[in-house]
């Protein structure tokens, strides 16, 4: 039916896309070697694929969690956004967010909502024929990416060969696990600057693996190697212990968390207290919507902006929030996604790009393949 705010001798029509379908399926995918950080051990990741329908087409969202995302996907979350409009993405992530009110909003729901409200936004965009990044509005054209592995529970040549090959393939900066092993960890930081050389900026990850006075002792050790980025130190729960390693760190390193975010009050939080110098989000647990939100908050508190993994949406997001500064390039996300989406992005020149010829987030799970993967 015409809009009431149509200009005067114009006639405009709302696309009629009412959500009539949501499907969603897991895969557990075995990791090409044992993996470790420093608090944790795994040997195979779940990627949770949603597919919504309506208007005659269906968009894909995903994240990585466990299998049961993809359950409360396809049962509640389905119910709380069947026959909204595909065009009014905000109207699905309020009636999830509701529809959760007495399961808790964090966690495993949040995962499953951040999939449903990225098949949404895929949607929408599909609907109206541009890339994610152009329904949004882009401020660039690619994002720098930086490479992420070595697991600490890779050998000493496993960990050059990885980091020293994408220092090689050109990627400005590399990225770590530690958090095992205080000593061992010091000497690993040092083999992996030999192995990068002296023009690669090197990122430690400690997962939260230690305490205050450990990661303040370790962070004047990893200065000797000239490390730029010290992730998680302690726990991201305690604020104050990020902020007291914010404030004490050597000059040129940097406190990044904020990967566990799964709304805007998390980011408001960890901005408001001054506890990083770079904030992290993750579209596979915030959604679309909730990383756009975080863009906000590091607008507002003048904090760049990181994507933590799942590089096949976080190059359409971090070209289109200003104050993006990279993405992560997570070794087994880029490894997933090559394998099972169609159209997953390939780096260039250190940077990634998304497609823009291709609509909506320009990926397509590969069924046949995935298939092998499915529970």
């Amino acid at each position: 039916m015409p809009l009431s705010n149509a200009w005067p001798g114009q006639t405009m029509r709302r696309v009629e896309a009412p959500v009539d379908r949501v499907d969603a399926a897991a895969y557990v995918v075995p990791t090409d070697a044992p993996e470790s950080d420093g608090t944790l051990e795994w040997d195979h990741t779940t990627l949770v694929v949603v597919h919504v329908s309506g208007g005659g087409c269906t968009g894909m969202g995903y994240t990585y969690a466990h299998a049961s995302a993809a359950v409360l996907a396809r049962t509640l979350l389905a119910d709380a956004v069947a026959g909204i409009s595909a065009l009014d993405v905000p109207a699905g992530w309020i009636a999830m967010t509701r529809a959760v009110r007495n399961l808790g909003r964090r966690g495993i729901a949040a995962t499953a909502i951040a999939a449903v409200d990225m098949a949404l936004w895929d949607l929408k965009a599909r609907l109206l024929s541009v890339p994610l990044v152009g329904l949004i509005g882009g401020v660039r054209e690619a994002i720098p990416l930086y490479g992420s592995g070595g697991f600490t529970s890779y050998t000493d040549s496993q960990l050059q060969v990885q980091l020293g090959g994408w220092a090689a393939e050109g990627l400005p900066a590399v990225k770590m696990k530690i958090g095992r092993d205080a000593a061992a960890d010091r000497r690993r930081v040092a083999l992996a600057r030999e192995a990068i050389g002296p023009d690669t900026e090197l990122f430690v990850d400690a997962n939260g693996a230690y305490d205050r006075k450990r990661a303040l002792a370790q962070a004047e050790a990893f200065a000797d190697a000239r490390v730029a980025w010290f992730e998680e130190p302690v726990t991201s729960d305690d604020l104050d212990g990020l902020t007291l390693l914010r404030d004490r760190a050597p000059a040129g390193m940097e406190i990044a968390a904020g990967e566990y975010g799964y709304e805007i009050g998390y980011f408001r939080e960890m901005a408001a207290r001054g506890a990083v110098d770079v904030l992290q989000a993750d579209a596979t647990r915030c959604g679309v919507t909730g990383f756009l939100a975080a863009g906000v908050v590091c607008d507002a508190w003048h904090l760049p902006l990181s994507a933590h993994t799942a590089p096949s949406v976080h190059a359409h997001l971090c070209c289109a929030v200003p104050r993006a500064r990279h993405l992560e390039y997570f070794h087994d996300h880029v490894r997933i996604e090559q394998m099972l989406f169609d159209g997953a992005c390939q780096p260039s020149a250190g940077t990634l790009a998304p497609d823009r010829s291709r609509p909506g987030l320009g990926i397509a799970l590969k069924r046949a393949d995935a298939d092998r993967f499915a529970l």
